[in-house]
């Protein structure tokens, strides 16, 4: 650094001008920090007071009343002792507060609970069948044809006695006691009158010996296969003759009384409504009625034959 050169005349100036301000700036700093005097300390107590009167005004606690003896001290200490009121706590009473309804979740979703299993009942194992005292071994025949007639069923089994009967259907028939292992019943035709299946069981009339059930097959009968379309009378000394249609292949036969068509089914009946044929091996009844279409007074099938005369006959 170079130094100062006190002969010359500026440098002079410079270096009073220098240390004149730098005591400008002291006294300047002293006024602000320390002041000058009592002025200052006056001040500064009014500055106080009126901070300490503005804090009173708008502190929420309500004033307090005070007695004669406590005015007079508090007039004789000083203000600042005189305002300790604005430094006592303050007592804090909370309102009631009820918080907002909570918004929905729209991540949260109902998850319905799993159901529960239903119990499982356990039922109760069925009680044992008693064994019947009698035993039905089987029956004879054990089909037979509807519509069929009276026929003979026998009974096998065991410990039969000539108190026990034979109930088809749950109704009882005619019963012939044969021997402990062999019963002999009658059945009528009105009994089996509809195809299906019967049952048959033996039993006493206070049913005190039972045996158990066995059943007999009712099949439908063998039904002819023709269609009666129409009757021819020639004279009246010959018999009519029934026109038949095949069925199977549609051919056309003339048949009279007593004739088998159809290798069983015997005619029995002529007339100009029906024709009744009878099944020689089950001596079953079946009525054939005239085709509709051939019952008309001007089908020539219904119109008896005129006689026809030789033609070797002279007048």
């Amino acid at each position: 650094m170079q130094a100062i050169d006190l002969n010359k005349p500026g440098e002079k100036k410079k270096l009073i001008w220098a240390a004149a301000l730098g005591l400008a700036a002291l006294i300047v700093l002293w006024y602000v920090f320390f002041g000058f005097g009592g002025s200052s300390s006056g001040t500064r107590t009014a500055n106080s007071n009126s901070n300490a009167n503005a804090r009173a005004a708008t502190s929420p606690t309500p004033a307090r009343p005070q007695t004669g003896a406590a005015t007079a001290s508090t007039q004789a200490v000083s203000p600042d002792v005189a305002d300790l009121a604005q430094f006592a706590p303050i007592k804090y009473e909370p309102i009631s507060y009820s918080a907002p309804e909570a918004r929905r979740n729209i991540f949260a979703y109902y998850v319905p609970p799993k159901p529960s299993p239903s119990p499982v009942v356990q039922e109760p194992p069925p009680s044992p069948t008693p064994t019947p005292p009698i035993l039905l071994a089987s029956v004879s025949p054990s089909n037979v044809y509807a519509r069929s007639g009276d026929f003979k069923l026998d009974v096998a089994g065991d410990k039969f006695t000539p108190a026990t009967k034979v109930y088809f259907n749950n109704r009882e028939v005619a019963t012939t006691y044969i021997g402990p292992q062999q019963l002999s019943a009658n059945v009528s035709a009105a009994m089996i009158a509809v195809p299906g299946s019967a049952s048959v069981n033996v039993h006493t009339s206070d049913n005190k010996l039972y045996s158990n059930q066995a059943t007999i097959n009712i099949a439908a009968p063998p039904m002819p296969n023709f269609l009666y379309i129409g009757i021819l009378s020639p004279n009246t000394r010959v018999d009519d003759v029934a026109m038949v249609q095949d069925k199977g292949n549609k051919s056309v036969l003339n048949v009279h009384r007593g004739d088998v068509i159809g290798g069983r089914f015997r005619v029995t009946s002529i007339s100009d409504k029906e024709l009744v044929l009878m099944d020689t091996s089950l001596k079953i009844k079946h009525t054939i009625a005239m085709s509709e279409g051939d019952k008309n007074p001007g089908n020539p099938l219904t119109r008896p034959t005129p006689r026809v005369e030789s033609e070797d006959d002279e007048p």
